[in-house]
């Protein structure tokens, strides 16, 4: 599925995080677990995908918009979710 970020809410995650949306090409979809983000309501579907790019797992916030991915939040997991990950 192609990616589709905006440029400003990229910059603000890589300050705010060190990770930049156009990694996101690289997360790997078939070993990472998806749940739908169900704390508010955000008007849209919301997702939260623990997965791996590279060596490293990662926490990815995203919605799909017309066939698109599009991250909200990219960061490396902590070791509370390399934990929870682990025991998925």
């Amino acid at each position: 599925m192609p990616i589709e970020f905006d440029a400003v809410k990229n910059a603000i995650n890589v300050a705010k995080h060190g990770v930049d949306f156009k990694v996101v090409d690289a997360f790997e979809w078939d070993t990472a677990v998806v749940v739908e983000d169900t704390r508010r309501e955000y008007g849209e579907t919301r997702l939260i995908a623990l997965g791996y790019i590279g060596d490293r797992l990662h926490v990815l916030a995203f919605t799909i918009r017309d066939g698109n991915i599009r991250p909200i939040s990219l960061r490396k997991a902590n070791s509370r979710e390399i934990r929870r990950y682990a025991e998925a």
